[in-house]
């Protein structure tokens, strides 16, 4: 394998940046043998469609164009118009033949890696004037494979072209025999033939070629393991930048909680650990988390919520329940309303109770089995 500057060598897969920069720069694989098989495949197709009809229009216009007076044979500037005229309509009737061979041309590179147009590819470069960079890549395994290539596709074609002339060697010097009209028939099925013949050997090389181009392709493009690195860092970022974005978002995130946990009817506490602020409007749906933390987090909460008088409520399992199932701005989970329903409804009637009143605090809350699970580990123990 080829190896970098650097001694790495060439084992990652290109990725699809890789490929994206290599087609703007003309780089897509491509077969010749290819290109050159679907081209006879569809001249062959359009002899069989058009060819008689063909061969009728192109013997009418030879005909009429060849009959003309002792006149206008001598008439020096009308014979130059006629024959442009018959080739106007002969070039006329070859039109949808040709555009059969352009179709060829055009769909060898749509099946292996699609049209390109890159102007960078058609920019002039002097390295390619360069002859002994020239010699080299002549003489480069490339360079020897395209050769090799091309000897194989001689010879296959050439042994082709000989059992072709053999098998129909009688057909052929017997075209002489025939009327013109019978003769052109005859020659136009021949050659239909031939090009199907052809075409069948070819498919031989392009069963080989096709799969060898898009694999050495593919081999070219692939990248050293620093090479995969840096345009990672380059597409996604550094990852001290990305650390950096993702700190400030949590400050944010952060002071934005802060600033709602004034709002807070209730603060749920682990004592230590956890600290819940929950939200219950009454009017409609579920009380809401605002604010949630641990650790320092959490006795941040504790701190403004107590400057504010937000009442705060002792009860470690409820407090790991909504911590661990309910993110901040979301409802609380339907299993957990009971035990917040009771610990709501005892700060309601500490708020309206007398001095001299006693209202038992609830204790022996009903947490759900499927909540229970929850311990100081198993929460996310990331910042909130």
């Amino acid at each position: 394998m080829a190896e970098e500057q650097t001694g790495q060598e060439r084992t990652e897969q290109p990725t699809e940046r890789r490929k994206q920069e290599a087609r703007r720069k003309g780089q897509v694989p491509r077969s010749k043998e290819l290109n050159t098989m679907l081209s006879l495949l569809l001249a062959g197709a359009a002899f069989w469609i058009l060819g008689g009809s063909l061969v009728d229009k192109l013997f009418a216009i030879t005909t009429a164009g060849f009959s003309f007076d002792r006149a206008l044979a001598f008439n020096t500037e009308a014979m130059p118009v006629h024959f442009m005229h018959m080739a106007v309509q002969s070039l006329l009737a070859l039109l949808p033949f040709f555009a059969v061979c352009v179709v060829g041309a055009l769909a060898g590179p749509l099946m292996m890696g699609g049209w390109s147009f890159s102007v960078e590819a058609m920019a002039f470069k002097w390295e390619k004037l360069d002859p002994v960079k020239g010699l080299g890549r002549l003489f480069s395994a490339k360079g020897l494979l395209e050769l090799l290539k091309a000897l194989i596709k001689f010879f296959l074609l050439l042994t082709a072209t000989y059992f072709l002339i053999l098998f129909f060697e009688r057909e052929i010097l017997n075209l002489s025999a025939f009327t013109p009209g019978m003769a052109s028939s005859r020659a136009v099925h021949l050659l239909l033939v031939s090009l199907l013949a052809l075409s069948g050997t070819l498919f031989l090389i392009v069963a080989f070629d096709v799969p060898f181009e898009q694999w050495n392709f593919n081999r070219q493009l692939r990248m050293t393991r620093q090479e995969v690195r840096d345009e990672m860092k380059e597409t996604e970022g550094r990852p001290e930048v990305k650390q950096r974005v993702r700190n400030l978002q949590r400050e944010i995130s952060q002071r934005r909680m802060m600033q709602d946990v004034p709002t807070a009817d209730v603060v749920i506490t682990n004592p230590t650990h956890f600290s819940v602020a929950l939200s219950y409007e009454g009017q409609q749906g579920a009380p809401k988390v605002v604010a949630k933390g641990q650790d320092l987090i959490a006795l941040q909460i504790r701190t403004i919520a107590t400057e504010h008088d937000v009442p705060l409520f002792e009860a470690p399992p409820l407090a790991r329940a909504l911590y661990g199932s309910t993110e901040i701005g979301e409802e609380i989970p339907q299993p957990l309303y009971l035990a917040v329903a009771r610990v709501l409804a005892y700060l309601y009637q500490l708020r309206r109770a007398r001095p001299t009143d006693y209202v038992p605090r609830p204790e022996d809350l009903d947490i759900p089995e499927d909540f229970q699970y929850m311990s100081d580990e198993d929460v996310d123990l990331g910042d909130h």
